[in-house]
Formats: structure tokens, sequence, C-alpha cells
């Protein structure tokens, strides 16, 4: 019988060339001249690879990190293999997390520095058409099955194609920027006819949502309670209750603000919440102006946070103190995200900033944002375990991220810097509580607005009125303090890909609540660094496993 190192390093293998976007994303080599078989036949191979992974796995755990390895890769492939045979992949048409997106994404993580790069990059560039048309054949299959994605979906990923393909200026589009970037020699008229196939292939995708799949699309937002509960499991790795969950969404919102109002007492007594950030954004010293400064800014404190930590509360190996503050390529979602370093860590990790067109960047939120997707939060996390092959499977380093492990990591991050003294500025404290508030009223709106829950009698916000996206959106712009164009991409993000919202504050809490009871465990004994580098070490898991592995700490 195969080891679970065996059953990983076999699974990675197959994945990376059945799904060559993952493969970039991993930095396993070779695949980056192609896309993936997008179409229904593809994504039938692709959960083939995962089933027989899953039946491979067997028993093969003769030692606990084995155990762990096992029981990860089990839930993952689970998790995958049940939203497939529900139908997820024939309608996974969403503002986020949707192989349009995917596709275009990947030109973001290759190499681009030789001649042989581009002729990688211009393979790669010529397969665009051949991808939208196989995802476009998925979506014919999901019409004909009467598995649709929502229409305000559709009208959002018609925009992005539009996007990306320079419907107003062809020379506005992702891949004839893409291109711009060749100093010139023997590929640029190949280069340049492949970005104008692909950009020509976004903009008739984009048409053919308009024309063809829209009309067939649910008028309906919310997926309902089986579809909400099915993807959250996914998400969290955890089997939640949902309406307990959700009243504790409202209950941690409300502390949450009134920490805030004690917060802006501090900053500007007599002042309101609004008014105080009115002051905050207006002070040209806490302002940076420009996208190219913003980004220095934030490359600046990622190294200076890293330089500051290492050795002191986290050992950052010298491989992983390098992380790479990138603005985002327009059309996007709103969110900052981060992506991964390499298997080799050739490539470094990344946080990417979509600016929305803004030039002008108030910082009283920026810096705990920067710690969730840098250091201490994903970029620590996520890199430190890329080293970790002494311990943790191919599978475990490459791709057993699960959301509210991570996300819920990077949240907890922010909070820790609170706590270790970094942000003694009640400014930005309070731009930390927003974020912590942001994801307090996700919990809310997501389940809120999948599960049509009714709004409690006591809040002072259509109390008793059952959500619905239109009620969401001023509901977040208040209560999160985001921008309203920030806000409005995230309540279209809440209701094309359900569940994952939540994950978020309800994986900081899992972390909280595991640090607790190893404090309560271990007493005076208790060491805060060994804890993170005993958790970290693990790798990424599910919630109801990360329970569990940590109660053996």
């Amino acid at each position: 019988m195969a080891t679970v190192r065996e059953v990983s390093d076999t699974y990675i293998d197959q994945m990376a060339a059945s799904d060559p976007i993952a493969a970039t994303a991993w930095g396993v080599p070779g695949y980056d001249d192609r896309l993936p078989d997008l179409s229904p036949a593809g994504t039938e191979a692709r959960a083939e690879i995962q089933r027989r992974a899953l039946a491979a796995l067997g028993d093969a755990t003769d030692t606990d990190s084995d155990r762990i390895a096992a029981e990860v890769m089990a839930e993952r492939l689970s998790a995958n293999l049940e939203l497939h045979d529900a139908g997820d992949d024939l309608r996974s048409l969403r503002v986020l997390h949707s192989p349009h997106s995917a596709v275009r994404q990947s030109f973001d993580l290759m190499r681009l520095e030789d001649e042989s790069d581009w002729e990688v990059a211009a393979a790669r560039l010529r397969a665009v058409p051949g991808a939208l048309e196989g995802f476009r054949a998925t979506l014919q299959e999901g019409m004909a099955r009467g598995l649709t994605n929502a229409q305000r979906q559709v009208r959002a990923c018609a925009a992005q194609c539009d996007a990306w393909g320079g419907l107003d200026d062809s020379e506005t589009s992702f891949f004839a920027g893409l291109v711009r970037r060749y100093t010139g020699g023997p590929s640029a008229l190949e280069l340049e006819d492949a970005a104008a196939a692909a950009s020509k292939s976004y903009l008739e995708f984009g048409a053919w949502l308009r024309e063809h799949y829209l009309p067939a699309a649910t008028p309906v937002d919310p997926v309902g309670r089986e579809r909400y509960a099915l993807a959250a499991r996914y998400f969290t790795g955890a089997n939640l209750d949902l309406e307990e969950t959700y009243e504790w969404g409202w209950a941690e919102l409300y502390r949450i603000e009134q920490r805030m109002t004690d917060i802006c007492a501090v900053i500007s007594p007599g002042a309101s919440l609004r008014e105080v950030i009115e002051q905050i954004e207006s002070d040209p010293e806490r302002v940076i102006e420009g996208a190219d400064e913003f980004q220095r800014w934030n490359q600046e404190l990622i190294d200076t946070t890293i330089a500051e930590l290492n050795g002191i509360h986290f050992d950052i190996a010298e491989p992983i103190r390098r992380c790479e503050a990138m603005i985002a390529p327009p059309g996007g979602a709103a969110a900052m995200y981060y992506t991964g370093p390499s298997e080799d860590l050739t490539r470094p990790g990344r946080t990417w900033y979509p600016t929305l067109g803004k030039t002008r960047f108030p910082l009283w939120r920026e810096v705990s944002i920067c710690y969730h997707e840098g250091v201490p939060g994903h970029h620590l996390q996520v890199a430190q375990v890329r080293l970790r092959s002494d311990r943790l499977t191919r599978f475990q380093r490459l791709a057993g991220f699960t959301s509210g492990h991570g996300e819920g990591w990077a949240l907890y991050a922010e909070r820790l810097m609170g706590e270790l003294g970094y942000l003694n500025d009640p400014v930005f404290e309070l731009g930390m509580l927003s974020a912590q508030a942001m994801r307090a009223v996700r919990v809310i709106v997501d389940i809120g607005m999948h599960l049509e829950l009714a709004i409690p009698a006591g809040e002072r916000y259509h109390p008793g009125e059952r959500w619905t996206g239109e009620l969401a959106l001023p509901f977040v712009i208040e209560r999160s303090c985001f921008p309203a164009d920030f806000m409005a991409s995230e309540v279209d993000r809440y209701l094309g890909l359900p569940g994952q919202a939540i994950s978020y504050k309800v994986g900081e809490k899992v972390w909280l609540d595991c640090r607790h009871a190893a404090r309560q465990r271990r007493g005076g004994d208790f060491d805060l660094k060994d804890f993170h580098r005993y958790a970290l070490d693990l790798g990424g898991m599910g919630l109801d496993q990360l329970e569990r592995e940590l109660a053996r700490y």
C-alpha cells in the first residue's frame, strides 16, 4: 500500500498536469505554457484524480505526522468532491474564485525575465481562447441541467471581461499591458497577436454571458440552507450551527462597535465615529498620495515588520524574509489578497492591493491590513509551511490551505499585533477594529442573505425584516466603515461565494479559543512564541481538525 507521502506526491503531480493554473500557483515547473481544460470533461477528470487519491489514502498512517497528513488530505478532497458532485463546477461563475478570473490571474505569477520566459507566456496566451471556450461549455452544461448562478454574478463577471479585454480601448486590456512589459526581441509579433486573441476572447465571453447566459441565470441571489451548509463546510472545515453562528456575529459586531466608540473618545472626545474618520482621512500626515508611493509604503512596512518580529515573537527563516507588495491589475474583486511563494521559493510571496482607481490612500486602516496579508498573517503562515518538507507532505505544503484556518489566522494576526504593541496609536487600533467589524458584518449578512434570516427585533437597522442584497449594502457600508465601492464589490462576493466570507471571523474564534485553552492547560509554562511555532508547523487544515490537534499542545 502506498504511503501518505507517496499518495500526496502522485496527487500533486497529476493535478499539476491537469490544472496548470494550480501548477503555476504552487510553483511546480513545466506547465506555465498551458491552461487547464475547463470543459465538463476536464472538471470531471480532475474530480477523478481526487477520488483516486482519496481511495489510495486508506489507513496509511504509521506515524502521528502521517495521521495528520492523511486527515488533512481526506478532509480537503472530500470537501472538494462534495461540491463537485452537487454541481458547483457547472455554475462556478462568480466575481471571486471563478475559472475565468483564474485564467487571467495565472499570468500574474509567471516568471517574465528572459526570452524563453516570454516564449512560454506566448504559448499560454494562445491557450486563453480555448480555456474560455471550455468554461463556456461547462456553463452551458449547467444551463442544460438547470444549474446556473445568479444574474448579479453574471453582470459583474461580464464587466470583468470588459475590463480585462479592453472593451473601451484595446490598449487598456490586461493582455496588451502584459506584453508591453516585453522589451523587444524575436517574440514581439507573436506576443502581440496572442495578446490580441486573448483580449478578444474575453470580450466575446463577456458578450456571451450577457446575451446567452444572463437570460437563463436565476434572478435569486440566496442559495438556500443546503447549498450554504455545504459551501460553509468547504470553506471552514467545520460543521457549524448556522443560526448560532449568525447570532454570535451580531454579538461580535456589538462588542467591536463599543470598543470603537471608546477609541473615538480617545482620538477626538465628543466626536462621532464618522467625524473621527473624516478627521483622520483629512490629515495629510496620515495619507499617502499616489499608487506608487503607497506601494513603497506597503513594502517598507512589510520589511520593517519582518525585521522586528524575527527572533523575538517568531523565528522567520531567511528564505521567507522577502515578501513583495504589489498593485493588483484592475478588473478583479476589491479586496486585497496574497499569493504564496513557489515550491522552491524562487518566486516570493506577494500581497496584491487593488486600488479601484484611487490615488489617495488614508493609512488608518492599511496598517492592520498589511499585517493580515503579510507578516505575521498570510505570508508567515503560507511561506513557513513551504519550508517544512521534513514533516509535511507536498499536499500539505501546496494544497492544504483552508479558508477558515488561513483567513482565521490572518485575522488573528491583526489582533495579535495590537497585543504586541504595534497598534498603540489609537488611530491604527481603530483601523484594526473597523476590519474586525467588517468581518463580523460578513458573518451576519452572508448567513443572513443566503438563509433569508430575520434581522433581530432589537436591532436599529430594519428590525424584523429578512435580509436581501438590497438591504445588505447600506448596512455593510454603515457598519463596516469601509468605502461604498469596496463594500458593493464585497456584497457581490458574498452572494457569489457563499460560506467563504464567514471563514475569517469563525476561524479567528477557533484560533483564540485554542490559544486560551492551551494557556489554561500550561499555566505559567505557556509560551506564546512556542505555541505559534507549533500551530503553524501543523500546516493548513479544517477548523475541526485544528481544534483537535491544538488540544494536544
